[in-house]
């Protein structure tokens, strides 16, 4: 369970990804797969009890999930997807071709080892009763704390970029007060398996025609022939748009591969796809990601942040952090505990400033004779103050990256405001 190999390979985290929670049509919600892990509320007092739930769960029943073609019937196992070496470098060529019953089974041995620790280690009733605790605060409100987030603190922002977002997420944000302020815009090639999403909000009064075209595919096509970018369904959403005064946009959402080896492709990509088109002469690039970018890089694995920035420089571009962004102005703070399917990343509450993920993650990018930067800030609070060396999520705050907000000027005002 703690070998790192088995971590990078993804042979327990992938089928944790797909199946942990399942967003399904009809009225029934979410479902979830039987594990100590998630909002599962099912009894896990036996290992015979949590295996013939967890089979049921997996081989047995057909769910009703949104897919590219409308709502479609999957058994959970199906939905497992290849887990390609191109993205995932220390997967074998043979694992990469049996990766499938590989991660079946890897998962059913990952959550029966939960069930088997947490009950030796305490009572049932003890650990599944804290369990209910913890599911109420920190799962089921994520999503209603997130909304609150953006509705009392940034309702006033014109723009907001969005990573990693769920289907169910975005007919909620549309549904909500969100949904009478901001065009809610998500890529028309909707990721509803691995349901991880690339999202952007245009305010409206700032954007009243809301989106133009979404480039998203002209983006992908633009990245090197012959070159495997570790890119998935979701990560990139580019739209044009147009404001109140006529100005034109490229507006981009972009969520990075957990090493960073995508970002520098994929903003290559945005620039060579703007170049390459003539109808997007002119437009105005703002980039909100999750570069996935590290203060120390493991060099050929990671993607350092000083080497980031000096590429996209290169491109005539800047960021809302300057040329040079800080590598200790950190926008994520975390650390994994042992109740998650990478247990090599695992650390003891007393190391998780030694070995969590504390790094200058995420960026707003421009060209730089479009805009100057009037104010740049983080937030790990959800009311615009950000919290040095505290860990999170926390109760109140429900993302492992912390907001980045910008206030950007035009550079030239006699065409913008």
């Amino acid at each position: 369970m703690k070998d790192p190999l088995l971590g990078s390979k993804r042979l327990a985290s992938m089928p944790d990804r797909i199946t942990n929670t399942i967003n399904v049509e009809g009225g029934e919600g979410q479902v979830y797969r039987p594990t100590v892990i998630n909002m599962y509320a099912g009894d896990l007092s036996t290992l015979d009890k949590w295996w013939a739930a967890w089979e049921s769960f997996m081989f047995d029943g057909k769910l009703k999930i949104k897919g590219t073609e409308g709502v479609e019937e999957k058994i959970p196992y199906e939905m497992l997807q290849p887990i390609k070496k191109a993205k995932y470098p220390d997967i074998t060529e043979q694992e990469e071709k049996d990766s499938l019953p590989l991660q079946t089974m890897c998962g059913a041995i990952f959550d029966a080892i939960l069930v088997h620790m947490m009950n030796t280690n305490s009572p049932p009733d003890v650990w599944q009763g804290l369990k209910t605790t913890m599911v109420e605060n920190l799962n089921k409100q994520k999503v209603p704390h997130t909304l609150a987030i953006l509705e009392n603190t940034y309702s006033d922002s014109d723009i907001i970029t969005l990573q990693e977002v769920s289907s169910s997420f975005i007919d909620q944000a549309r549904a909500s007060k969100l949904g009478k302020t901001f065009h809610i815009i998500a890529p028309m090639n909707l990721d509803a398996v691995r349901d991880q999403n690339s999202v952007i909000f245009l305010k409206k009064e700032s954007f009243p025609k809301g989106a133009g075209v979404e480039i998203t595919s002209l983006v992908e096509n633009s990245f090197p022939e012959g070159v495997t970018v570790p890119v998935a369904k979701g990560d990139i959403l580019a739209i044009t748009a147009t404001n109140k005064f006529d100005v034109q946009f490229v507006v981009a959402s972009f969520h990075g591969d957990t090493n960073g080896l995508a970002t520098k492709p994929v903003v290559d990509a945005v620039v060579k796809a703007m170049a390459s088109d003539s109808a997007l002469k002119g437009h105005r690039l703002v980039f909100g990601m999750d570069a996935n970018t590290y203060e120390k890089a493991k060099p050929g694995k990671q993607q350092d942040v000083l080497d980031y920035a000096k590429h996209y420089n290169t491109l005539g571009l800047t960021s809302c952090w300057g040329d040079m962004p800080n590598p200790s102005n950190y926008t994520t703070y975390n650390a994994r505990t042992y109740l998650q399917p990478q247990l090599n990343k695992a650390c003891k509450s007393s190391e998780k400033r030694e070995k969590g993920d504390v790094n200058p993650k995420d960026f707003i990018l421009f060209p730089k004779g479009d805009f100057s930067v009037l104010k740049t800030w983080k937030d790990n609070t959800g009311k615009k103050t950000y919290i040095e060396d505290m860990a999170f999520p926390t109760l109140d705050f429900p993302s492992d990256h912390g907001v980045l907000a910008t206030i950007l000027e035009p550079i030239d005002v006699s065409t913008a405001s």
